[in-house]
Parts: structure tokens; C-alpha cells; sequence
């Protein structure tokens, strides 16, 4: 790829070497009319003789003979671990005896991309995916989340304050957090439920489909895992009631549904971890303006920075 100051693209290049070679012009002088040396009027016109129009690009820097690279036999043991435990460049490095920058470059060399982009079960590399629009696909999944006992638990109690309320007879219990993500525009819709059970599932479905409906979404499909509520025929009937054909994820491929996941996350690290709440009820009230922040103001990366918002192109009212 040229300089973006050269003075010569590939186009300019073959421009001056015609001169040079076909209409026989002094390499001094097509040098003058091309604002270049003499030295680089005369390259570009010899490798237009040697090799036509190819030669009017750049060739690569890389030596052509590299007498210090690593050894065949030691890329290929590289090679070989990577694929067979599935370990970094760091443990590559302990086991092949090589420093850990020579294995990632082995790596590079043999296209192999970083652990966090491949699967984990089989190593192979994630493939992503994004619809084209919004509602073709809605992403739904349940986060468990301890509920906070009046007074705080251990993050503001300490640990050994905190621990009793861990107690599953006697403590407060736990939120069922209900989302649905929109695929395209990873907008999403979250409610605090008190179980997942296949009817408190199938009324969340209901209600997300009339919230993404007011937000001019029309929710075509919905995915989900093979949890129990999710294959019952109460879940089936509403999607039916609804208009809206259900998909289900393959058993132990969280994978599939990992928009969703990574939203959980988010909401784990950014609200319901972000502070010390002195109760479950001061936490709730938190969530709201969270939800708002999430939607319609906080840049996703995914998205290449966009708000999920921005994706609705006929969503009215922008919170801005």
C-alpha cells in the first residue's frame, strides 16, 4: 500500500513508465513532469519492462532469505500444542523453549487467531453474526441474581457480616432478570421477575413484543436455550399467539445466544455490582436510568460505537 504523501500511486507509476518505454521520453524529463528523482523514474520504467502493468505495485520488504527464523521443527511443535491443548503464546513459549513474542508471531504466520476468538469445546474460530434488522431476531435468556437484605449485604457488611444471608432457607431470595435483545440493534427490554417458570416466561414474551412494538420492532423470531420453560408447550402457544417463530440453541452451546450473555454481563458489571446498594429495593430504582443509559446514550462496541437507539432508524424520541 503506498504513502498516502507518495508522490506516485500505482496508477502515476504506469503513467510515467509508458512515457519512458513507449513514447520514449528522457528519463530526466519524466521525471520533471512527475515531480520524482531520476532514480525513481528510472526503477518504475525497468520494472514496467520486466514485468508490465504487475510490476507497478509494491512488493513486499520482507527478506528473501532469513537465516535467524525459527526452526521448521519448533513452529511446527508450535503448531501442533495450539491445537491440541489449546494454550497461549506464554505456555507456547515454557514448552517450545522460544520466547513468547516468536510464538505469537509462528501463530500469526500459520493463521491462527487468539483463544478468546475461537471456541472453546472444539478451538475453532468463533464465527459472527449480525441480522440485518431489527426484530428479525430477538436474543432471550435469564440472569439469577441474589436480592440484596435491608441493610446491605457483604459488599457494604463485609463478608463475614454478609455471609448469613446467603442462608437459601432463611435469606431474601433471588431476582429472576428477564431479557430480551435485539439482535441487530442490541436494544433491550429487562424485567425483574419472581421465577422462570414456563408461564412467567411466556407473559415476559408477550409484554417484550408490545414494548419492541412501540418502538416500531416487529419481533419475527426469538432465541432461546433448551431450558425447561422454553420447551414447554405454554412457550410454544404464545410464540404461535404472536406471530413470532421460536429457535432454540444447540445443548451446551451458550455461544449461540452470546449477545444476550454479554448483555447480562454488562448489566452485572455496570449496575447490579457497580456500588454498594443498601437494599434490593434501592438497587431496583437504580435499574431504571440504567436500562435508559444502556439504550439510548451508552456507545456499544459491538456496534462499532453506536447507541443501540441510533439502529431503530423510526424510533421517535431519542432521549437525548
Amino acid at each position: 500500500m503506498s504513502h498516502r504523501n507518495a508522490p506516485l500511486t500505482p496508477t502515476g507509476r504506469l503513467r510515467l513508465a509508458r512515457c519512458v518505454v513507449e513514447d520514449g521520453w528522457p528519463l530526466r524529463l519524466a521525471a520533471e513532469r512527475f515531480q520524482v528523482s531520476h532514480t525513481t523514474a528510472a526503477r518504475w520504467a525497468g520494472r514496467y519492462r520486466q514485468l508490465g502493468m504487475a510490476g507497478m505495485h509494491d512488493r513486499s520488504s520482507r527478506p528473501h532469505h532469513q537465516p535467524r527464523r525459527t526452526a521448521a521443527a519448533v513452529e511446527a511443535q508450535v503448531v501442533h500444542l495450539r491445537r491440541e491443548h489449546r494454550i497461549g503464546p506464554l505456555r507456547l513459549a515454557a514448552r517450545c523453549g522460544i520466547a513468547a513474542s516468536t510464538a505469537h508471531r509462528i501463530l500469526q504466520r500459520h493463521g491462527l487467531p487468539a483463544l478468546a476468538a475461537t471456541d472453546r469445546a472444539t478451538g475453532e474460530p468463533v464465527r459472527r453474526y449480525e441480522r440485518a434488522r431489527p426484530g428479525e431476531l430477538v436474543h432471550i435468556d435469564v440472569k439469577k441474581l441474589g436480592r440484596i437484605p435491608d441493610g446491605g449485604g457483604h459488599k457494604v457488611l463485609g463478608r463475614a457480616a454478609g455471609s448469613p444471608n446467603k442462608d437459601r432457607r432463611n435469606g431474601v431470595g433471588y431476582a429472576y432478570l428477564h431479557t430480551a435483545l435485539d439482535d441487530h440493534s442490541r436494544l433491550a427490554y429487562t424485567e425483574d421477575l419472581p421465577d422462570e417458570k414456563a408461564a412467567t416466561c411466556a407473559d415476559f414474551l408477550t409484554r417484550a413484543a408490545t414494548w419492541f412494538a412501540a418502538q416500531g420492532i416487529t419481533v419475527e423470531r426469538v432465541l432461546t436455550d433448551n431450558a425447561w420453560a422454553y420447551t414447554k408447550t405454554t412457550w410454544r402457544d404464545t410464540c404461535h399467539k404472536l406471530g413470532i417463530s421460536p429457535r432454540w440453541t444447540r445443548p451446551w452451546r451458550p455461544q449461540t445466544n452470546g449477545k444476550v450473555e454479554r448483555f447480562h454481563r454488562t448489566l452485572l458489571e455496570e449496575w447490579a455490582y457497580h456500588r454498594p446498594y443498601t437494599s434490593e429495593a434501592e438497587r431496583q430504582a437504580a435499574f431504571p436510568d440504567w436500562l435508559d443509559w444502556y439504550n439510548y446514550h451508552r456507545p456499544h462496541t459491538g456496534i462499532s460505537g453506536q447507541t443501540p437507539a441510533s439502529r431503530i432508524t423510526n424510533l421517535s424520541g431519542q432521549h437525548i
